[in-house]
């Protein structure tokens, strides 16, 4: 049973944990944070008790650690209204690695002498000659530099840091090393020498999109490699409560069958083979992903029976976070408001079994909030339904968190 932080007369101990998903996931993050914040008033997402952030979760959750509430980062991310704290620019994740290419361009005549030396000497078959030139390849199609170079102006902004030694607040940023495999925790003793902008682009260099980040002579990748979320490393200080954001999900068509154009004047996909092998590789991924969280979750609720662990994210029947094209900043408030509002539709479907949980840490939900038909994120609601639509929409989240309710008394 994990620990009711109210009867003990204290202040729930909270950490956050976000994980990866590219300018889409943070997009997603960004829309449920707000939501999140709205609706839990006893809540400060700037002074929580540990923050871990994975991939694009971590320029997030560095953001936040340094003070930029979730409607800043709204504000900096999806407005784009104050270029002096534009925190990720959709147009960062896409600069040519000119150097990479570069490096690799020059070792190309060498690698051709060399297969050519070992074949003609019968040392080498012809694949494994092919497998000598292929070391010519870049290892990542665009450069990290660029998001390195926001962060660290960003974090250079008076009363924010650079340093993970002089937060006020715990933040972990986990990349994976490349050699070795293991996880990386910067931020942690022994690794927060290293600056929050390195550690943030170490932990987002996916493979084959982005290169390696050197640090101390060290190769890192994306940190989502090891695992989705790291939030053992917030279960292991002993929090009360974790909130979990993971905006990555394997998407279920056929419960969305009923959807033929998105909101963004896309056709639906009928399938998703017929999307050819983007979309087949996206499912392939999030699937993935998904089922190694599931699998976390479970060893994370056996191994800190004490800690409540709350998931946030997507609903698996929703077409629009999965077919979204997110470099645009039409498309991204449009984004951020349809992440903003499923956020809430999802509290309230959850009210039941969520206030029982929140009661024990002396929280509770809004349900004014909540239940306001006319909040929204950035001024651009849902459109407007007629009255027997939301009374269908109410009651078909009322019976969903009747559902969950019973479910859990079950359990």
């Amino acid at each position: 049973m994990p620990a009711d932080s109210a009867q003990r007369g204290r202040a729930p101990r909270i950490g956050l944990a976000l994980a990866g998903g590219g300018p889409l996931g943070a997009i997603y993050e960004i829309g449920a944070l707000c939501a999140l914040q709205d609706a839990l008033p006893g809540v400060d997402f700037n002074a929580l008790d540990g923050y871990v952030g994975v991939s694009a979760g971590g320029f997030l959750a560095a953001g936040l650690a340094n003070g930029m509430t979730p409607r800043q980062l709204c504000s900096a991310f999806i407005e784009n209204d104050s270029a002096r704290e534009d925190l990720i620019r959709p147009q960062n994740f896409v600069r040519p690695a000119m150097g990479e290419y570069l490096r690799r361009a020059i070792a190309v005549p060498g690698l051709l002498v060399q297969a050519g030396l070992r074949l003609l000497l019968g040392r080498r078959e012809l694949l494994s000659a092919f497998e000598i030139v292929g070391r010519a390849l870049p290892t990542g199609v665009f450069s990290n530099a660029p998001l390195e170079a926001q962060m660290r102006r960003v974090f250079a902004v008076e009363g924010r840091t650079n340093d993970f030694r002089k937060l006020q607040r715990k933040l972990v940023l986990v990349a994976t090393d490349l050699d070795s495999g293991e996880a990386a925790p910067f931020g942690q003793p022994g690794w927060d020498h290293v600056p929050i902008s390195v550690a943030a682009a170490a932990s987002s260099a996916l493979p084959g999109l982005f290169p390696p980040v050197p640090v101390d002579g060290r190769w890192y990748v994306d940190g989502a490699l090891k695992k989705t979320l790291h939030a053992s490393v917030l279960l292991d200080r002993g929090l009360d409560l974790v909130l979990c954001l993971n905006p990555l999900v394997p998407f279920d068509a056929t419960h969305s069958r009923q959807h033929r154009v998105l909101s963004s004047g896309e056709p639906r996909i009928p399938k998703l083979v017929d999307g050819g092998l983007p979309v087949v590789l996206s499912q392939t991924f999030r699937s993935l992903i998904h089922s190694r969280l599931e699998l976390g979750l479970k060893r994370y609720e056996r191994s800190h029976p004490h800690t409540d662990i709350v998931l946030f994210e997507p609903d698996h029947r929703d077409p629009e976070m999965f077919l979204a094209n997110t470099f645009g900043y039409a498309q991204r408030r449009s984004l951020a408001e349809h992440a903003y509002q499923k956020t809430r539709a999802d509290l309230r479907s959850r009210r039941s079994t969520l206030a029982a949980t929140l009661e024990r840490h002396g929280l509770r939900l809004d349900d004014a909030v909540l239940d306001d038909p006319r909040r929204t994120l950035v001024g651009r609601g849902t459109p407007r339904r007629t009255r027997a639509a939301r009374a269908l929409k109410r009651l078909d989240e009322v019976l969903t968190d009747l559902e969950r309710a019973l479910e859990a008394r079950a359990a």
